[in-house]
């Protein structure tokens, strides 16, 4: 089953990370678009992609440690992997563990599927809108699914540890909040799915493969996930940018 070896691969890359992350030097550098990049992102981007050739030869992959490939070649492609090979880099230097392995398997524009890997503390979170979403540690896995709470209740809302600001302040001033809480990289898309949370609204941009493999994991829980103007959020965009989403548990 795919999704079982994709976790495989998740958890297998974490353990390459977290070699980095123990050291002494994480060798950081800073990218063209700003952010940084650390020799854990560069490890695990190499093994996901070479084992993803591997057992999957006939899928692409668009990762964002090899997001160069030219929009004309990867327009026609109706399925692809989309790989965030270190999610929270910042969080990574940190030091602080609130950062994540995403892979998602994106099919007709839309994510199909995703498995999320967190090294630190060895859980994964995994899931489709199919098969619906799961959380898993040290072998014991559990269905998740998103809080039942109505728009109307009071809410607990996600914020980005390295992203918020007075926009997403307007935006949850619309809804009663019981309590705001911060986490970095694909975690608070988790949070959401797995019912400790019922918002996150996110207004400035991020990479499709930041929030891909969230995004099919929410769904498989029963939630929702669009841009901040409530128009569907797709993939494989020419600009592979999304600028600014909202992830819920209620249809917004």
């Amino acid at each position: 089953m795919m999704i079982e070896k994709l976790k495989e691969i998740s958890l297998e890359a974490g353990k390459l990370i977290l070699e980095v992350y123990n050291s002494d030097d994480f060798n950081v550098k800073i990218k063209d678009d700003k952010s940084p990049l650390t020799d854990a992102d560069k490890g695990s981007h190499n093994y996901i992609v070479r084992e993803l050739k591997r057992n999957f030869p006939d899928i692409p992959i668009f990762s964002e440690e090899g997001k160069s490939i030219n929009y004309e070649k990867r327009k026609s492609w109706e399925e692809f992997f989309l790989v965030d090979p270190l999610d929270g880099t910042k969080e990574f230097i940190k030091r602080n563990g609130e950062f994540t392995v995403n892979i998602a398997l994106i099919k007709n524009n839309l994510p199909l599927l995703g498995v999320i890997n967190v090294p630190v503390t060895g859980e994964s979170y995994f899931g489709s809108v199919e098969n619906g979403s799961y959380k898993s540690l040290n072998g014991d896995i559990e269905k998740i699914g998103v809080s039942k709470l109505l728009k109307t209740d009071y809410l607990t809302v996600v914020q980005s540890r390295s992203h918020s600001g007075e926009e997403e302040d307007k935006f949850y001033s619309n809804y009663k909040i019981k309590e705001k809480t911060s986490k970095g990289s694909s975690l608070k898309i988790c949070l959401v799915a797995e019912g400790k949370a019922e918002l996150y609204f996110r207004s400035g941009p991020t990479w499709e493969w930041d929030t891909a493999a969230g995004h099919a994991i929410l769904l498989g829980a029963g939630g929702y996930f669009v841009n901040k103007d409530k128009s569907p959020l797709i993939y494989n965009k020419e600009l592979p940018k999304n600028f600014g989403f909202i992830a819920s548990s209620f249809e917004i």
